[in-house]
């Protein structure tokens, strides 16, 4: 597999390596051994999440403030934006985000850290994405940072207004967010 580092040293893209021929292809989406020897994460994954989506939702900016969720994500079907806000205060990247284009064609994977708020935007007609989590879901611990806030002014690639859940239009600004220490 190829690591690629991002602007925040602590995510990181990894890019399988695909065996392919004219029958289709084969990886290993996950080996324990090769990304703690290849890219050092040491995480233990306790949850696998599914979602499918259609074009223009939007996901996120979402995190647990306790039970803090590592995520290693991918998509499996369709085209995704995805993007990893650092909200861990002490950190020097603290408020900046990193985004990557992760389809099922380039069957690249973006490992989000605990600490970090996670989204995605949807640019294909439909996307499915699979994420392993390193601790459970706890829905009384979920919060949101406003998809479109200001002080992040993440560059989103709408082409149309985004479709967001309830949840999403409702979430908090930055600057008023609870974040880690």
């Amino acid at each position: 597999m190829n690591i690629l580092p991002t602007e925040i040293p602590d995510v990181l893209i990894i890019e399988p390596r695909i065996f392919g021929d004219d029958r289709g292809f084969f990886f290993e989406s996950y080996n324990e051994r090769a990304f703690a020897d290849k890219a050092g994460i040491t995480a233990h994954f306790v949850q696998d999440n599914h979602s499918r989506s259609c074009q223009n939702v939007l996901r996120g900016l979402h995190y647990q403030i306790q039970q803090s969720q590592g995520k290693l994500v991918r998509a499996i079907v369709g085209t995704i934006f995805d993007v990893a806000v650092d909200i861990r205060k002490s950190s020097p990247t603290f408020g900046q985000w990193i985004s990557c284009l992760i389809s099922a064609e380039n069957k690249r994977m973006l490992w989000v850290p605990a600490g970090f708020a996670h989204g995605f935007l949807v640019l294909s007609d439909y996307a499915e994405v699979l994420y392993k989590t390193t601790d459970y879901y706890a829905p009384q611990h979920e919060r949101c940072i406003l998809w479109n806030d200001p002080d992040l002014a993440i560059d989103w690639p709408l082409t149309a207004a985004p479709i967001l859940s309830a949840k999403d239009e409702g979430g908090q600004l930055f600057k008023s967010a609870e974040i880690y220490s």
